[in-house]
């Protein structure tokens, strides 16, 4: 409040989010670079898909759902870089059959962050998630939780859709804004005819 008692508006029409979230469009070039190198320092020391008490990236935990209210809860887990690394085929094979590398899942890490987050809190669904750091071995992926058993969510209007039975496991069918990408239905018209119902079942309609 100013002098007058009228609220203070953002500076420049802009508000706080913003500066943040432009800072984290390049972290590396801004005040996040010695940063998140400290923070990346602690984070490799501590337990993976840890409950934590704030989000790292307030403004995209906010854009994606999150609160600050009882209920909601924000996990930072990592899950490993890089491709399957299978064992070394011993047995004959043929070169075509032989492969180790290169070889990728049909799943982004943040899709895999957030399952494995939901495997370790049973009781919680997964709303969205986030990522917020990188190095040569590991993602880091920020993973916001909604307890639907909560009487603070279950008197939202805005969240209590998230109790109903039908959005029970939904980050196992791929209805998270993660899986919602990676199952290709970000795209609509031409180009995306083969991405429905999924990349794996394009090949069987009709059978």
């Amino acid at each position: 409040m100013n002098d007058e008692g009228q609220e203070a508006r953002p500076v420049n029409g802009r508000s706080m989010y913003s500066y943040i979230g432009e800072a984290w469009k390049n972290p590396g070039k801004t005040y996040l670079k010695e940063l998140n190198h400290q923070r990346k320092i602690e984070w490799r020391r501590e337990e993976n898909f840890l409950r934590i008490e704030r989000p790292t990236r307030l403004d995209r935990a906010r854009a994606l759902g999150y609160k600050a209210k009882q209920g909601y809860v924000v996990v930072r887990g990592r899950v490993r870089k890089g491709s399957f690394q299978k064992r070394t085929i011993r047995a004959g094979r043929r070169p075509k059959r032989k492969g180790i590398n290169k070889i990728t899942t049909g799943k982004s890490l943040q899709r895999m962050a957030e399952e494995r987050t939901a495997k370790r809190y049973p009781n919680l669904e997964v709303l969205n998630s986030y990522w917020v750091g990188a190095d040569g071995l590991h993602e880091w992926y920020e993973v916001i939780l909604v307890d639907p058993a909560h009487p603070v969510i279950k008197a939202d209007t805005k969240i209590n859709w998230i109790c109903d039975s039908n959005n029970k496991n939904r980050v196992y069918r791929g209805l998270t804004s993660a899986g919602i990408a990676g199952r290709g239905l970000r795209n609509k018209g031409n180009g995306a005819e083969k991405v429905r119902p999924s990349i794996k079942g394009k090949g069987r309609k009709g059978k």
